[in-house]
Formats: C-alpha cells, structure tokens, sequence
C-alpha cells in the first residue's frame, strides 16, 4: 500500500486492532487494483487526466491566497454571517494563524495532487505504452510537479519534497522541510526535462494539455523569481517560435467558446452545461452577496461575494484602457432596477444554460503574461531595450493605450509591474507579482499603506461591522503563509515559519 504525507484513516487502520490483515488483503472484482492499472495507453491517459483534474479544486480557491491576500480583491462583507472570519476573511485582513483551516485546506490539495503525480511517474516504467509515450506523459506530470512546488515555495518558503511514492508510514512521518534553493533545484530540474520530452502542440483529443510552451513559460517566470534574469531572458525567448500570439480582442481570451485559443500557454479545463461535475462557478463567487439573478441569470444559486475589485484596483486602469470594461463592473442594476455600487469582477462573466455550472476555463499562462515577463527580465538585465518595450508596448496597444517610450530602468520596473497588475488582473498573479518585485519590508508598507486606504474608504459597505484593531495590519512574517497546525501535529519534525 502506499501512503500521502497527510495520515489519515487508512493509517489509523493499519495500527487498530479492529482490522485484521485478512480484511486488508481483500479486493474488490469489480475494480480495477493499482497494481493491475496504469498498463495501456488508455489507463495511463485516464490518469493523467484524474491529475488535470485535481487542478481544479486548487483553482477554485486559489483567489482567496493569490488575488484577496493583495491590494487587487476584497469582499462584500456579511453583517449577519461572520462564519468566514476566522477562514477566508482571514486572508483578507492579514488576520491567518496556523490553525486556519483554508491553510490546511490548501497544503492537503496540494500534496494529495502531488501523490497523484509521484504515483504516476512510479507506474510508467512498468507500462506497455510505448517508449515515446512513455518520455511524453513522464514530461507532462513533471511539469505539473513543478507548477505545484513552485506555488508551494512561494506561500510557504521551505516546503517538504517527495518526488516518489512512500512505502511505509515510517517515511512519511520523516518528512522534513527543505531550504527554498532545493526546491526551486527540483523545479528547475523537472521543467527541463518537461521541456526536452513535451510537444509543441497537443493533438485535438488532448487539447489543454501541458506543452513544451507551457514549460518554458513556468520555467522562465522561476527564474525571474529567483532573480536569474539572464536565464530568463534566455529561456523565455523560447517560446516566441512556437507559434503563439496576443488575440485580437482582449475579451476574446477570456470566451468559453474560444478556450485554448492562440495566447493560451495553459489553463485550468472546466466543462459546464452537463451533470459531469466538471463545471467552473467563478462568477458566482465573485458576484456581490445580494445580486441575485442581477448578474448570474439565476436565482437559485446565492453569489458568494468574493474577490470584489477594491478601490486601488479600479483607480490602476488609465484612461482608454479597453480591459477595464472586460474585467469589471464599479456596479449593478438589481432586478428591481436599483443601481447597486458594489463592483464585481466580469472576466468570467458568460452566458451558460444550468444554474451554477459555467463553461469558463481559468488562465494560468498566456502569452501576454509572457511577453511583460520577457520586457521585465531585459530591463532586470540589461535596462529597458528598444526590445523590452516592443514586449510590453505590444501589450499596451492591444488595450488601446498609447506605447511608452523614454523610461529608465526604474520607471520601467514600475510600468511592467502596473502592465501586469491590469493586464493580468483577477488571473491570480498579484500576491505574487508583488513578493517578487518588493523586498519584505517594502511589501509590509506597501500593503499597510493599502489597509489604511481600505480602513478609511472601504471599497463596499460593511453594514455597520467595525473593522477589528488586527485588521490590514502587517508584518514582515506574513509574507509567508504559516505551516498548518495539524501537520506539525501530525509530524512534529516539522518546524513553523518565524512568527506564527
């Protein structure tokens, strides 16, 4: 049998009296074992695909750490309901301690994908694919590998790395935190690998699959994390052969009946209008709490009121900017005609045919992302080239906005970093973008300066809720996301993050 670094009932059920080794040894007919599975083409298929899958449930909560831990998002605040304040409120208000259960929520999807990949890997040897396939699909869960360490690094710093299937709950319990360096030596290593054995282009019957694209672009934007701008430029100037390009309309990118399309590296996959359960609900999320059928089209479904663009990101867009309008609304008119001034996200915002089941995938890589990320590693580099502008003009010009000129390497800092905040806005990139370009001590002022703003002129009313004496108040520890509580319980080798 093989074990996840979270412990859970089956462990339990080894070391119980109450379940005997006959009762273990017992198998299904009706199921197909581990062992017997992953042998043809068509099983291997199927799980890699369980793995893409997984993808989603990360996705899903994703805004809440990426998006609402930012100046970019905030909520529409419950004055009747303060369950979330202890969990996802928390993000929110720089109020996260090691017992929050969106924490332990997060590192347990993580890790069990994580499994699904290392488990994966262990089968192919073994496969009756054949060799060529085998190099392929070994390519693509190494990159999915990478893309998972790659967030974790980032919320947690060191992580604990697995790349194979433990044997024993023994190994498990032995688990210990690596040094940042190690883990992005593992990433690195995995996406080149990812790089030499992936396609260009994925057949149709694997269309939004992970590509050689895809790799490159993760592998150039760990370098620029890491300030290993040479290396970026480099890596990044690979995609540009490949055949991608920006859409036409910067609404284009974001429509359902046109996903995968030209600027997609690579996104989330989800399937609405069927019972397969493999629906997005982002705009139900990020609808205002008391909209109703206003923006949805439905009733039924009660909108969340999350990841509400705050005043600091409606005031970003310069004028003319043709992706305001395609990213959010400042209103609603309500079914009774009220205009409401609640703002709310529109990007993922499209018509569909069953209450709750939208058709929207979700941009993780798109080429527009990679061009700002090649005009910031030039400029990072070498100062800002007649190159570097044409990236981060091309961009500009596709919004409507006139091209900048004249800069000088600090003035181009700052305007990549505000290209990317509105370019990319609601994508999941702000938290990030954020701790890359700022050192800790400038995100701590940079974020309470934002608590200030939102404390005098909160972004939506909060129905008479004073804020808590704790709220947006920072420090230089919070760059971190703390280890989960029942991990260090768990495994008690494991150390906390300083400050939690």
């Amino acid at each position: 049998m093989k074990y996840q670094i979270t412990i859970g009932l089956l462990i339990i059920c080894l070391f119980s009296t109450s379940c005997s080794k006959e009762f273990l040894n017992k198998t299904d007919p009706t199921r197909i074992g581990t062992e017997l599975f992953f042998k043809d083409q068509v099983q291997v298929d199927q799980a890699v695909n369980g793995v893409y899958g997984q993808l989603q449930r990360i996705t899903n909560i994703s805004y809440i750490f990426k998006e609402m831990m930012s100046d970019n998002t905030t909520f529409d605040l419950n004055p009747l309901d303060r369950g979330g304040a202890a969990g996802w409120e928390a993000f929110e208000f720089s109020t996260v301690n090691s017992g929050n259960g969106e924490i332990s929520n997060l590192w347990n999807l993580y890790y069990s994908v994580m499994y699904n990949v290392n488990n994966t890997l262990g089968k192919l040897p073994n496969s009756e694919i054949t060799d060529e396939s085998k190099k392929q699909t070994e390519g693509e869960l190494k990159f999915l590998r990478a893309l998972l360490y790659f967030d974790l690094v980032r919320y947690w710093g060191d992580v604990v790395v697995v790349t194979k299937t433990l044997e024993t709950p023994n190994e498990a319990f032995a688990q210990l935190r690596v040094p940042q360096a190690q883990v992005y030596t593992q990433i690195e290593s995995d996406l080149k690998d990812a790089i030499a054995s992936m396609p260009a282009k994925q057949p149709a019957a694997k269309l939004g699959r992970a590509t050689k694209g895809s790799a490159i672009s993760l592998l150039g934007e760990v370098y620029l994390t890491q300030k290993k701008y040479t290396e970026a430029v480099s890596t990044l100037n690979g995609i540009l052969p490949l055949g991608y390009s920006l859409m036409p309309s910067y609404a284009d990118v974001f429509d359902p009946n046109k996903k995968n399309n030209v600027e997609s590296v690579f996104e989330i996959q989800y399937q609405g209008g069927n019972d397969l359960g493999e629906q997005s609900n982002f705009m139900y999320i990020f609808a205002p709490r008391l909209s109703g059928a206003a923006i949805t089209g439905y009733a039924s479904v009660v909108p969340s009121g999350r990841n509400i663009p705050t005043n600091d990101m409606i005031a970003a867009y310069e004028a003319g900017d043709l992706r305001k309008d395609v990213s959010l609304k400042t209103s609603y008119t309500a079914t009774n005609g009220t205009v409401v001034p609640i703002p709310y996200v529109t990007k993922y915002k499209h018509a569909h045919t069953i209450a709750g089941r939208t058709d929207d995938n979700w941009p993780v890589i798109r080429y527009a992302d990679v061009l700002l990320m090649l005009a910031e590693a030039i400029n990072e580099a070498t100062g800002p080239t007649a190159e570097a502008f044409n990236y981060l003009n091309r961009v500009r010009m596709r919004a409507g906005l006139l091209p900048l000129s004249g800069l000088d390497q600090t003035a181009f800092r700052t305007a990549v970093l505000q290209e990317r905040r509105v370019e990319l806005a609601f994508e999941n990139h702000r938290w990030f973008d954020l701790k890359r370009t700022k050192t800790g001590a400038e995100l701590v002022a940079f974020m309470n300066a934002h608590g200030a703003r939102e404390k005098a002129n909160p972004t939506v009313s909060r129905g008479g809720v004073a804020f808590n004496a704790q709220d947006y108040i920072y420090s230089e520890n919070e760059v971190l996301l703390p280890i989960p509580a029942p991990q260090i319980l768990i495994n008690d080798k494991l150390t906390q993050n300083q400050g939690y």
